[in-house]
């Protein structure tokens, strides 16, 4: 059973900073793609970023320039570097594990931003 542990959320001002980490542990698995989801109250979780375990990355149109993924293969881990955070980027962040062979999903248990002056 995988299990994903999440830290580093937390109130902060608009402009400021933040860095999310994500720890799996639990399972074996090589091939894998590790990301962020966020759901805001009233809205449906949506993809934040994401990344492959050979480097590729993706992220959402919102976030583009302002958010850094990246990952600790060694450590199966992966991490959200959150800069010019804006007060539309509160929610409530989900570390993500997907392994597209089995196709099977895993989810934490969630970390609130609160991004307000």
């Amino acid at each position: 059973q995988v299990q994903l542990v999440e830290s580093g959320g937390g109130l902060v001002q608009p402009g400021g900073s933040l860095r999310l980490s994500c720890a799996a542990s639990g399972s074996a698995f090589s091939i894998y793609t590790m990301g962020w989801f966020r759901q805001a109250p009233g809205k449906q979780r949506e993809l934040v970023a994401a990344a492959t375990n050979v480097g590729g990355t993706n992220y959402a149109d919102s976030v583009k320039g302002r958010f850094t993924i990246s990952r600790d293969n060694a450590k199966n881990a992966v991490y959200l570097q959150m800069n010019s955070l804006k007060p539309e980027d509160t929610a409530v962040y989900y570390c993500n594990l997907y392994l597209p062979l089995i196709r099977e999903e895993y989810w934490g248990q969630g970390t609130q931003v609160t991004v307000s002056s």
